[in-house]
């Protein structure tokens, strides 16, 4: 049996006005991906009305936490002594939301009770992995 951590977070939406909108997002942990999380956010908060999905590594959360971190599409730096600072960037546009760093905090300890950092390859099943990217479904091709 596996266990998802799941813990909606308060985001702030910094957009173009001085007001910053408040968003619900989630944040999503799956031992069965190890190394990755989830920041799911709701359709009133998106340009095309729709809900959107962000994946990256967890590593990259962590150590965000405490200093800036990332170079591609996500990135995350601390800000003042109780935000964090996360920015989803696409060819549409950059999106920043500043998030409590206590709660991030509160998520990575949960996925550390679940897969401990340095462990994740622990939690790995390469051949049914490989497997898969071959496009094996467990049926031998008998033909000559």
């Amino acid at each position: 049996m596996s266990t998802v951590i799941e813990q909606p977070v308060q985001a702030r939406l910094v957009a173009a006005a001085p007001q910053m909108s408040r968003i619900t997002a989630t944040l999503h942990y799956d031992p069965c991906d190890p190394f990755a999380v989830r920041m799911t956010f709701p359709a009133p908060a998106t340009l095309d009305g729709v809900e959107v999905c962000w994946t990256f590594a967890r590593e990259l959360l962590t150590a965000g936490l405490d200093q800036p971190e990332g170079d591609g599409d996500v990135r995350v730096r601390p800000y003042g002594s109780g935000r964090t600072v996360m920015e989803f960037r696409a060819p549409e546009g950059t999106a920043v939301v500043h998030v409590d760093t206590g709660e991030l905090r509160l998520f990575v300890r949960a996925t550390n009770a679940l897969v401990p950092a340095g462990r994740e390859h622990l939690r790995l099943d390469l051949d049914e992995d490989l497997a898969r990217l071959m496009g094996d479904d467990g049926q031998q091709d008998h033909t000559s």
